[in-house]
């Protein structure tokens, strides 16, 4: 029975080509904006994830109570042994340490005396070795506006902004004046190696980039950092995998007398963001219901006009002796035929578009003033296993359901008013 009525549509295309077409492009694009949504939302959450918290936060105790503070007098000591405990017990992240830290930008006149000045905000990062992962995480070669990357020890990166507003240019001389872990006042001369631009105003009107050796010697803070970051190794957050590090790690090594003993946090409970992925996954459910909902209506509809459109049809199949149960059943295995097939077509189609746009992403740069480092400029989807499944379902079942609802008349009316109404 099931290739009988298999090959009927196949051989009229008219009941199967249309339905089809609609049932497969429904689907479709419900998959692909599924995951062009996980891909916009994952863009934001990364872009928290590089330049705030990681996807995971070592700190010590007292740190973390004020982190917001930068409180670097709290900072971790003996990072080296740390950080190769954390390599070795968790591989599947990247892990570098930071020191976040504040104080004055002054540049010099031919003198030597002060010439200008400017409040900044300054992070050590891990740039001049090859093993680190920074330069990839932040992006930053690639935001470099004039000059270039540091290559050795003593030279910074600021902010192209702030290099306008204090009349400095790449190779010339900046004086770092901050406070020490310890309190009192530390002064180092840094040479500008380049300027970036990092996409948002705050940080572009006033933040340095030094390598953290050098700041570490600025700041007395030798085998000291004041966090230290984890990203998983695709770059993609996974809450309840970093929750299981955290975890792990917090029955080892945290004491809660201690002070300064280390503790780690994830993204969702680092810098207030718990809220923001709650929000952002709301926000995502909503369009994606939506889409689904006004998707699912179309292809009902569709179900429903096919099965009303087909009244002719199955008033010959009564005349001929056919039962209504087996007209309404082989409706019905039709149209689950037609829905499946749509279905998978459109999965197929979606993915395929989808896990393009995540592997290649499209390239809105031209669209941006020059490179930034916060804001992605290459829009990318995510593909994930609820993307294969959400357009599949109601892509099988809106069909079916349609044509449910539509062949129940088969039952309420007579055959004699049947063969009237369409003249068969």
């Amino acid at each position: 029975m099931i290739r009988f009525l298999l090959k009927g549509l196949l051989r009229d295309r008219s009941r199967s080509l249309f339905p089809l077409l609609i049932v497969g492009t429904g689907v479709m694009l419900t998959v692909f904006w599924h995951a062009y949504i996980n891909g916009v939302f994952s863009s934001m959450i990364q872009s928290a994830a590089h330049f705030n918290c990681g996807h995971v936060r070592v700190m010590t105790t007292a740190y973390a109570e004020e982190s917001s503070q930068i409180p670097n007098d709290l900072a971790l000591l003996g990072i080296d042994t740390l950080l190769s405990d954390l390599k070795q017990r968790y591989q599947d992240l990247l892990w570098t340490p930071r020191i976040k830290f504040g104080g004055l930008l002054d540049i010099p006149d031919e003198q030597g005396e002060t010439r200008t000045q400017a409040p900044i905000f300054g992070m050590g990062l891990n740039l001049l070795s090859s093993e680190s992962p920074e330069r990839g995480i932040l992006n930053v070669q690639n935001s470099v506006v004039k000059g270039q990357m540091p290559q050795k020890r003593g030279e910074i990166l600021i902010a192209d902004e702030l290099a306008e507003k204090l009349g400095v240019e790449p190779g010339g001389t900046a004086t770092l004046i901050s406070s020490t872990m310890f309190g009192s006042m530390a002064v180092a001369n840094f040479t500008v190696a380049g300027t970036v631009r990092f996409g948002v105003a705050a940080m572009d009107r006033g933040t340095m980039v030094a390598d953290l050796s050098d700041i570490q010697q600025a700041l007395d803070m030798t085998q000291g950092a004041g966090e230290i970051l984890g990203f998983f190794r695709d770059d993609v957050y996974h809450e309840d995998w970093a929750s299981s590090v955290a975890a792990d790690f917090n029955a080892r090594t945290n004491r809660p007398q201690d002070p300064f003993s280390a503790i780690m946090g994830t993204l969702r409970t680092e810098s207030g963001l718990a809220d923001y992925l709650d929000l952002a996954g709301m926000i995502a459910g909503a369009i994606i219901g939506i889409f689904v909902f006004a998707m699912s209506i179309v292809l009902w509809n569709t179900g429903l006009t096919g099965g009303l459109r087909r009244y002719g049809e199955v008033g010959v199949r009564l005349a001929i002796g056919e039962d209504k149960g087996h007209v309404y059943r082989s409706m019905l295995a039709e149209s689950f035929m037609i829905g499946f097939a749509g279905s998978l077509l459109g999965t197929g189609l979606g993915l395929a578009c989808a896990y393009y746009l995540q592997v290649h992403g499209i390239n809105i740069g031209w669209m941006m003033k020059g490179s930034t480092m916060i804001l992605n400029d290459v829009i990318r989807a995510q593909v994930t296993v609820s993307t294969a499944v959400i357009g599949f379902v109601p892509g099988l079942l809106a069909p079916f359901l349609g044509t449910a609802i539509s062949g129940i008349g088969i039952y309420k009316r007579q055959t004699s008013q049947l063969f009237k109404e369409h003249e068969t």
